[in-house]
């Protein structure tokens, strides 16, 4: 058995079965497409469900991959064992009926054996215990003999969830050796000592679980081969865990080389080593694949996975930043199979950076809150942590829960999760209700709206329509009637838009003969369109026909802002890059406001890049085309689609050009030349990990131009330029003239020093051999009372000199010591924080120079008159 590297090993498995008809796929990103049960793809299976259900037809039927995985149910164990990660590979060779048995077992054999040169006696099939079929084809077919092969139970080797596709599973086992082993006779497959390890699983898709207790044979059969890349290799290079083979080895050396420390010399160092390591991969991975840390979801999981690499890196004494030096050597053992490692560096390096040099500024003061409630714990022999004081610390520092268990648990006490999940669960109720109020809303009024029929919307095509009222509320009740005040009435059919997806509700009025309301909003509630109005003139009842129309030159503007919002989100992913998703938005007809996903301020050459590039498509002129169908049709076109969103079996894709695809139910512009021009305006951030930005289009780029021309004539008219065009040159002389002034000043005030030295040393006195001066200052500012204390130490090495200056209505004392009264033990820092204190102040600093502020005028001469007993108590 020769020794082999672990890329080697997956370059041999995928060649092998691409040379058996099959299509090498590469890796599925981390972030599960169209599938909302899992958070992060888990499994070589995971990405291909809907191959094997048959709602996407696979590319071939015969597919090999070697997929990314990340599991984190028992991330406080991830380094206690070295059995436990976060981050592993899955070998896997698919059939999506077409091959079976016959074919997957003997190509299984033929690898480990031929390719990998295992010794057949070292390997050990199991099957399900009612499988005869998989159990002749071993026996007969392969020639292992029956002594070797395993039969095992429903629990061990019959593989199923729920109802839907399952069936029995073939597993090929390594004998490590009796070394490893628990002395029995009888030891074998399935015992429960470390011997025998699993590195392959045929599980053989034939049944459907008809969740009654029964089983059909499935038509179509599948295979679904799962091997672990990190086991394999452990296999071919003779060592005892994944952290020992080659490419994790040397991340674990990485780490020894920064922290000084060496693996396998110290227990709980060898856990935090064990840690950084498998973080530091894991991340690498879910950055390269669009997560960015948050406080939700799978961004909550990359920040829980950096945050601990990071305090692990404390244990191990690193006290400094060092996860971008850890994630390069990660990504150079990587990156041969994954380019987008390589590809994105950059980018991996910067979002860690960030994320280290966040925690770096709240896990000090989080630790020492912590450390407290430990110390305060222990001392009253309590075993809990109160669950008040674990959510302050988490509320306010963003200490993770998690984080808190774990150093909770190595001082062997609990968290109260009780208290801190009810607590958690209140404020995100509160979040959550303050989300949910449309506008004043009460539920009574919700309720009266249960029983009614959906409103038919025409408002994409038809700003003006025939409608019928079908029912009006006033104050809470369903009434019959309205003839003043407010209310909110409901179509059966309309062309106002409700406000949803980001967009604002459509203005305008209902009218009939003689009759009119103003619509002064619209909202949507479970698909009933929600006008909420004042009755200007007449009387309106349920069941009059009427006419909606809605304000033609508002509309327009709202969706020139909608539009250019699609436009902003592709160009922010092209310049950006694809980890940009969106937030949250906001569009009405002044403002186009977008949030999106990203780990740092925009820089200016990217907000102009972005800008640029969304003109340059609103210039093109293209079509935007809409269009409805299926969701599974839309994301093939390639169409965004908001994550968490839930969408229905038809969808509106919204296209323009070759440059924007995106699921919207809002309102847009035929095309995009319609939009005019887009100009942001800002840049922010929202959250940690979120930006927005807000831009103005069309005839709001006009009123910025406006607004910024007046600012530019007022601007000259008060500097008194000639014109705009002369701002720069007047700007550059009025800075010339200050310049000029501020060092007319400098020398006035140092001419005042000058004249002020001789009066301040005239008051000098000697304490125990050190030449104390103190004075109140007139007329000089703190630079140049500074500036004076620093000659005069420098001139006299015995001085100990305080003075005090109003520079402005500032009042400060500032001290200083020459070398000789500081190496006897005068302090100006303690001196003048003393001195400060009498007057109300405070402040402090160096030995030889400090200074503080004070807040009572009136003890300034009481502050000074107490500095040279203060000197005397310092001198040695």
């Amino acid at each position: 058995m020769k020794w082999t590297g672990l890329n080697e090993i997956r370059e041999k498995y995928l060649s092998f079965f691409e040379s058996k008809g099959h299509l090498r796929l590469p890796s599925f990103s981390l972030v599960p497409q169209g599938d909302k049960s899992l958070l992060l793809i888990n499994s070589g299976m995971a990405p291909m469900k809907k191959f094997f259900t048959g709602e996407v037809t696979p590319p071939k039927n015969r597919v090999c991959t070697c997929q990314k995985c990340i599991r984190t149910p028992d991330l406080e164990r991830v380094g206690h064992t070295a059995r436990h990660g976060t981050f592993f590979e899955m070998l896997g060779n698919f059939s999506f009926g077409d091959y079976f048995k016959e074919e997957a077992i003997p190509w299984a054999w033929e690898f480990l054996t031929r390719v990998m040169e295992i010794p057949e006696n070292l390997l050990w099939p199991s099957v399900y215990e009612e499988d005869d079929e998989a159990y002749a084809i071993w026996r007969d077919k392969i020639g292992v003999p029956e002594e070797h092969i395993v039969r095992l139970g429903k629990e061990d080797n019959f593989w199923e969830h729920g109802t839907g596709p399952c069936g029995p599973c073939s597993e090929i086992y390594f004998d490590r050796g009796e070394k490893y082993g628990c002395g029995k006779p009888d030891c074998k497959p399935g015992c429960d000592c470390d011997r025998y390890m699993e590195i392959w699983n045929n599980v053989f898709s034939q049944f459907n679980n008809m969740g009654d207790g029964t089983y059909e044979e499935l038509a179509h059969k599948n295979i679904d081969t799962g091997m672990g890349l990190e086991r394999l290799a452990c296999v071919m290079q003779g060592v005892d865990n994944m952290f020992e083979v080659d490419t994790i080895r040397r991340v674990i050396d990485k780490v020894c080389e920064i922290s000084g420390e060496h693996y396998g010399d110290d227990k709980n160092n060898d856990i935090s080593i064990r840690v950084i390591t498998d973080h530091t991969r894991s991340a690498m991975f879910m950055i390269a694949d669009g997560v960015i840390p948050s406080n939700e979801g799978r961004g909550y999981v990359l920040r829980r996975i950096i945050r601990r690499a990071c305090r692990h890196g404390k244990l191990l004494g690193i006290n400094h930043a060092f996860l971008v030096d850890m994630v390069t050597v990660a990504i150079e053992e990587s990156c041969g199979a994954y380019p987008e490692l390589s590809q994105r560096a950059d980018y991996i390096k910067k979002v860690l950076s960030m994320e280290e040099e966040r925690f770096d500024a709240t896990i000090d003061a989080g630790l020492s809150i912590l450390s407290d409630l430990i110390r305060g714990a222990v001392e009253k022999h309590a075993d809990t942590i109160s669950g008040e004081e674990v959510f302050k610390l988490y509320d306010t520092f963003g200490f993770p829960i998690d984080l808190t268990k774990e150093i909770a648990e190595e001082s062997h006490l609990i968290v109260d999760e009780e208290t801190f999940d009810m607590l958690m669960k209140d404020q995100k109720k509160r979040a959550r209700e303050a989300r949910a109020n449309i506008s004043g809303w009460s539920e009574a009024s919700t309720d009266l709206l249960k029983g009614l029929p959906k409103t038919e919307f025409n408002g994409y095509t038809e700003y003006r329509a025939p409608a019928k009222i079908i029912a009006i509320l006033a104050e809470d009740t369903l009434v019959e009637s309205v003839s003043e005040g407010d209310c909110t009435v409901i179509l059966d059919r309309t062309p106002f838009y409700g406000e949803g997806g980001g967009q604002v509700g459509d203005t305008g009025t209902i009218y009939a003969e003689k009759k009119m309301i103003n619509v002064y909003d619209t909202k949507k509630k479970d698909g009933v369109y929600l006008h909420l109005c004042t009755v200007v003139e007449g009387e309106f009842h349920v069941g009059d026909t009427v006419t909606a129309d809605i304000a033609d030159m508002r509309r327009p503007a709202i969706a020139r802002n909608h539009s250019a919002c699609h436009l902003l989100q592709a160009a922010l992913r092209r310049i950006l890059g694809d980890h940009v998703e969106q937030a949250g938005s906001y569009v009405s007809e002044d403002i186009c406001r977008f949030d999106f996903t990203h780990f740092a301020a925009m820089t200016e050459k990217e907000l102009a890049a972005v800008e640029k590039l969304v003109n340059l498509n609103i210039l093109a002129a293209n079509a935007i085309v809409t269009t409805e169908t299926d969701i599974e049709t839309a994301r093939a076109q390639g169409a965004m689609a908001l994550f968490g969103e839930k969408y229905g079996d038809v969808v509106r894709m919204v296209k323009m050009g070759d440059f924007s695809t995106e699921l919207c139910g809002g309102t847009h512009c035929a095309s995009t030349g319609n939009i005019g021009l887009f100009k942001i305006i800002s840049e922010s951030s929202v959250a940690a990990g979120v930006r927005r930005i807000e831009a103005v289009t069309g005839t709001g780029v006009l009123a910025l131009l406006e607004e910024k021309d007046g600012i530019l004539h007022a601007a000259a008219q008060e500097l008194k330029a000639a014109n705009v065009q002369d701002l720069p040159k007047r700007a550059a002389q009025l800075q010339n003239e200050l310049k000029a002034e501020k060092h007319e000043i400098e020398v006035l005030n140092a001419k005042l020093a000058s004249t002020q030295t001789a009066d301040i040393m005239a008051g000098a006195v000697d304490v125990m051999g050190v030449c104390v001066v103190t004075h109140k200052t007139e007329g000089m500012n703190l630079d140049t009372v500074k500036n004076m204390i620093d000659d005069l130490r420098s001139q006299k090495e015995n001085l100990c000199i305080v003075l005090s200056v109003n520079d402005g209505g500032k009042r400060n004392l500032v001290a200083g010591c020459g070398k000789a009264a500081a190496a006897r033990g005068a302090h100006a820092g303690n001196i003048v924080r003393e001195a400060a204190k009498i007057a109300q102040g405070g402040g402090g600093g160096r030995p030889d120079f400090a200074t503080a502020g004070i807040k009572n005028a009136d003890k300034i001469d009481e502050a000074l008159a107490a500095v040279a007993d203060l000197v005397r108590g310092m001198i040695k």
